[in-house]
């Protein structure tokens, strides 16, 4: 990826050196987790469909549907504490590399936000060391990269990239970015009422049935990765072999594959990111033609 010279985004707090105060996690703000994880929350189907449909038309109307959404994760732009408070910009390549990708995530989603007469509001990365607190609880690097509703922010501790490409196989620059699409994908669900609405229903569902809407969360994240993929294509930042990263990524952290991997057999009602298969198809139909339209998984075969 062509990123050396571009704009960084100004929305990175530097945490790594310090230390995360133990906290717990909330049933309303799990963090989403790659390459494993549990979900944020479970619902049904037409619910969520329903809210992606009309946040647009009642934001247009002037009314905030995150305002009135029951079980919500917290406000979309929450009072910084001190112990929140960002950190210096980074200075070495790999954290300079991060800020520049969400940099592009930025550019991306406001112009898709823009072009329905919206405003995106842009989400903050945190950058740690072994472990975090954040709205969402306390976690450790071997959480994986994840989104807090909460607090609208994206936590990474970048020794993950070294894992990702050591133990996963899923080396390269936009691998690593395709990890950072998927994470703002959260946020961009969370914006348009996906994620409040997923975390009110789990309640009420079981393991199996929660898994299950989890993974169509993701696969929709995933695929929220291939819109921006789509458009920095079209700005001509990719190299030979981008794509190919990306999808080697996504192919290598399917559920199916990690479990082969780590005990030899699969368990599929436990799946709850999607399988390889599932990952890289999803991402391939947002990075195809860069619509919004292409990413419903909740009305469409998964």
């Amino acid at each position: 990826m062509r990123w050396r010279g571009r704009r960084q985004s100004s929305n990175v707090e530097d945490r790594r050196g310090q230390s995360g105060a133990p906290g717990g996690f909330g049933r309303s703000g799990r963090p989403m987790q790659i390459p494993i994880g549990r979900g944020v929350g479970g619902g049904g189907l037409s619910g969520i469909v329903i809210l992606v449909v009309l946040f647009f038309v009642l934001r247009a109307c002037g009314i905030d549907p995150l305002q009135i959404l029951e079980g919500g994760s917290g406000p979309a732009n929450p009072q910084i504490t001190q112990d929140e408070a960002p950190g210096s910009q980074p200075s070495d390549a790999e954290a300079q590399f991060v800020s520049v990708v969400l940099a592009e995530t930025e550019d991306v989603w406001n112009g898709i936000f823009q072009a329905e007469g919206q405003t995106y509001t842009e989400p903050r990365m945190v950058l740690f060391t072994d472990q975090v607190r954040s709205a969402c609880g306390f976690a450790s690097a071997a959480s994986g990269p994840f989104y807090c509703p909460g607090d609208s922010r994206v936590y990474i501790d970048l020794g993950f990239f070294r894992e990702l490409s050591q133990r996963f196989g899923a080396s390269g620059d936009f691998a690593q970015a395709y990890v950072i699409a998927h994470e703002v994908g959260h946020h961009v669900q969370n914006l348009i009422g996906v994620l409040p609405e997923f975390n009110r229903q789990r309640q009420t569902m079981g393991q199996a049935e929660a898994n299950r809407m989890s993974m169509r969360v993701e696969l929709q994240a995933d695929c929220f990765a291939g819109i921006w993929a789509h458009f920095t294509a079209q700005k001509g930042l990719l190299e030979d072999g981008d794509i190919e990263e990306a999808m080697n990524a996504a192919h290598q952290i399917g559920d199916d594959t990690l479990q082969r991997r780590t005990q030899g057999y699969v368990v599929p009602e436990s799946f709850n990111h999607g399988t390889s298969e599932q990952r890289a198809t999803w991402f391939a139909n947002g990075l195809r033609n860069g619509r919004l339209a292409d990413c419903d998984t909740f009305n469409n075969p998964i």
